[in-house]
């Protein structure tokens, strides 16, 4: 995907966001340390744009959450800065790449800590399969089906494909 791509993707999510909530009124757009911020960030802007609204909008670093804890050291990359109580809200999670779900599996009991939200809908620029866990997201950039060596990397200027380097 090239710049443009991603552009015309984050405009079809915020219309579908928009759509299937009817407007942005209990909207609150969290975006996954580290890869989903700034997709989370321009998310919002674009919402904006469409709706007239700014909906509120927080971070969330799940590295204390993780399954994998003990098995590879895990350190909290950011800070989690979560707009408001998240009690009947409609939290939008945004991350850049779903791959095997076990992120986004954290990412549910961290917002847990932060209020009862009457929904969680997920919203990835890449899906690239490798599902682990029985997630699905339900706003999707694109489906990019990948091996398991390859690598995913989601920026500004597109998504590029790479081979993961053993150390």
């Amino acid at each position: 995907m090239d710049p443009d791509d991603v552009r015309r993707a984050l405009v079809r999510i915020a219309h579908e966001i928009l759509e299937r909530n009817r407007g942005s009124n209990e909207i609150v757009v969290i975006g996954l340390q580290t890869g989903g911020v700034p997709i989370a960030r321009q998310l919002v802007r674009e919402v904006a744009r469409i709706d007239g609204t700014k909906v509120p909008f927080g971070t969330i670093d799940v590295a204390f959450y993780r399954d994998d804890i003990g098995i590879r050291p895990v350190l909290p990359e950011e800070a989690t800065e979560i707009p408001c109580d998240l009690t009947g809200k409609i939290v939008v999670l945004v991350d850049d790449v779903l791959f095997t779900g076990r992120t986004v599996r954290a990412a549910l009991d961290a917002l847990a800590d932060h209020g009862r939200a009457r929904a969680v809908q997920l919203a990835v620029m890449i899906d690239r399969g490798h599902r682990e866990l029985p997630i699905r997201p339900d706003f999707v950039g694109k489906n990019l089906p990948t091996s398991r060596t390859e690598m995913v990397d989601v920026s500004e200027e597109g998504v590029a494909l790479g081979d993961l380097v053993e150390a």
